[in-house]
Order: C-alpha cells, then structure tokens, then sequence
C-alpha cells in the first residue's frame, strides 16, 4: 500500500500559481550532503540541482536574513551574494535561525513558501537550462521546474553567485 505524503508550502505555492512542475522523490538517508543524495539517487547532473541557502547580509542597515540559490556542484560565493543584493557582507546563517526563518528543516529548504519570504538570489547559471531541481520543502522531495517561473514566484534576482 502506498502512502501519500502530504504537500508542503512550496508545492502549494507552485499550485496556487499554476505553474509546471514536476515532483521527484526519493527515500532520504543522508545525515549531510544533502544535495549529493538527490544527485546519486535521482541520476541528475550536479549542475541542475539547486540547494537553497540562508545567510545573514550586513551592511544595509541592520542584519537580515537572505536566501542564496546555487548549484550542489558548488558553493555559494557569500562576497558575490552580497553585492548582488546591496550590502556589505554575508556570513552563513546559523542552522537553528534558517529553519525558524524558513519553516523548513535543513536538508528540505525550499526557496518557495516560506514561512518568512527573504530576498532571495537564484545563481545565473540556472538560466541556461530549461529545468532545474530545488527543494520542494521536505528531505527526499524535489521540485522540477522552469528557472523563470522560480525567479517569479520567489521574487529572486538573478546573479552570479555561485563558485567552483
């Protein structure tokens, strides 16, 4: 007997707007490396799989929490994030503090739905591909969808944030 999950925040998001999606899940095991499990266990190019990062950014008056979007192939360059959204400086948000922000847990954010919208940078290379995967809110479930329909509905802007 199948059981099916209940949806997330992201999925209703990705409803509500009437946009094509596609659902990938998978059974989660990893304790780290969370992007690398959905690589190996959905067979999908590293640089199609975008994991969804919180950071702190200063310099634009007081701290706030923002959202980077990079490729597991990677890592997010916080200097390039940073600029990208006007401040001065961006350190890695703290695990507790991105998951009260987000409503999700660390492995499963989304850059969609959550509890607390920041601004949020999509890494430029996603626009070269006419998918790509994020988080849809939950370990062991990802999204797959078309860059500019992210960029929409997450309000995102679209940088070069990503590095090697």
């Amino acid at each position: 007997m199948t059981r099916r999950r209940a949806g997330t925040p992201a999925l209703d998001v990705l409803t509500a707007a009437g946009v094509a999606f596609t659902t990938h899940e998978y059974e989660h095991t990893a304790t780290h490396h969370f992007g690398d499990e959905t690589v190996a266990e959905l067979g999908v190019a590293s640089n199609r799989v975008f994991k969804t990062l919180v950071a702190t950014l200063t310099g634009t008056g007081r701290p706030e929490l923002v959202v980077g979007v990079v490729p597991v192939s990677g890592q997010l360059d916080l200097k390039s994030l940073a600029a990208a959204l006007g401040g001065k400086r961006a350190d890695m948000a703290d695990a507790a503090v991105a998951q009260r922000s987000s409503g999700y847990v660390v492995g499963g954010i989304s850059p969609l739905g959550q509890k607390t919208r920041l601004p949020t940078v999509l890494d430029s290379s996603a626009m070269t591909y006419p998918t790509i995967l994020v988080s849809g809110g939950r370990r062991g479930l990802q999204v797959e969808l078309d860059p500019a329909d992210l960029v929409r509905l997450a309000g995102a802007t679209v940088a070069d944030i990503g590095r090697s």
